[in-house]
């Protein structure tokens, strides 16, 4: 049975698995495409010894108070390496959380989230 594409604001029609139409999902993968890979954005082998550290410290999410497994960056860094390092910008958190507050921020698939419109 076909439903409407996921994409907010389009009407048309579809029947693929994840809900997007022929015209949306090309978007859908555009962002991973261009994204450069996690060693490239700063998590290298000295961000992985960094985050044992850090979580060995801070062991418990700051949101749910589970079992932290994610450090994350309280204000993205998007690139600023002295942000990115800055020990004040990281929290620990659980996936779940972590997730919930990564899509929050952008929308889910790198783009924004404005005013209830995924730009």
């Amino acid at each position: 049975m076909k439903k409407e594409c996921k994409k907010f604001g389009c009407h048309n029609l579809t029947d693929n698995a994840n809900g997007y139409c022929a015209e949306h999902q090309k978007e859908l993968y555009s962002y991973d495409r261009n994204r450069l890979n996690s060693y490239q954005r700063g998590y290298d082998r000295r961000w992985q010894k960094y985050r044992k550290w850090f979580l060995e410290r801070n062991p418990l999410c700051a949101v749910c108070g589970g079992i932290a497994t994610v450090v994350d960056h309280i204000v993205p860094h998007k690139g600023n390496r002295q942000l990115f390092w800055d020990e004040d910008n990281h929290q620990p958190l659980c996936k779940h959380c972590h997730d919930a507050k990564t899509a929050a921020e952008d929308g889910g698939f790198g783009r924004k989230w404005v005013g209830g419109k995924n730009l």
